[in-house]
């Protein structure tokens, strides 16, 4: 079973928000693909699903976003006999414009703190990675608001967009691999959004 975890932050308030883009592509995963609940109170949301035959599970952590490898340890835990044939970060990434898709297979954390959360957990950064761009701050000092504020009017059909193209990479990832999946969708979506 391939397994896909979506980093963000549990709660109504942060639904919305950039750092929760990811969750937004496990919802179009699960709206296409229905699957079983397999979820663990307040630690996890979990989703089983079979994309074209292939078993995904289809994972939030409910631990807030600096804890998401909280919720990674738990699932192994409660999977170690199955385990996960192949892993899939799915994650935000103010470093890309809005619009920008990046899987890779392996890399850095880039200082986002939720994958250095994964990394603990997996004991380094050899796992692949969907990054989906949701635009710089203006300030290092604004960060924060930033990653937890909405997307603009005008960004918000580009995000609608990516979110779409987005759950269109998993599907290959799982059942290409991420070598097809990076060939064909490492690259932006939509038009260019202007500066503030």
């Amino acid at each position: 079973m391939r397994l896909v975890i979506g980093l963000g932050n549990p709660g109504e308030e942060y639904a919305a928000t950039r750092h929760n883009v990811a969750w937004r592509v496990l919802d179009e995963l699960e709206r296409r693909w229905k699957g079983e609940d397999n979820s663990v109170a307040g630690v996890y949301g979990a989703r089983r699903v079979r994309i074209q035959g292939v078993g995904v599970e289809l994972l939030r952590p409910r631990t807030f976003m600096n804890l998401s490898g909280d919720a990674l340890s738990r699932w192994f835990h409660e999977y170690e006999d199955e385990g996960a044939d192949d892993l899939l970060v799915v994650v935000d990434d103010i470093y890309l414009s809005v619009g920008t898709l990046r899987l890779r297979e392996r890399g850095s954390s880039g200082g986002h703190r939720g994958l250095e959360s994964v990394e603990a957990v997996l004991g380094g950064s050899d796992y692949a990675r969907l990054r989906i761009g949701v635009g710089a701050a203006e300030s290092a000092a604004g960060m924060k608001e930033h990653v937890l504020g909405v997307f603009g009017s005008e960004e918000e059909p580009i995000i609608e967009s990516v979110v779409q193209r987005a759950a269109d990479a998993v599907e290959c990832w799982a059942t290409e691999g991420i070598v097809s999946a990076m060939n064909r969708f490492n690259r932006r979506v939509g038009k260019e959004v202007p500066e503030s």
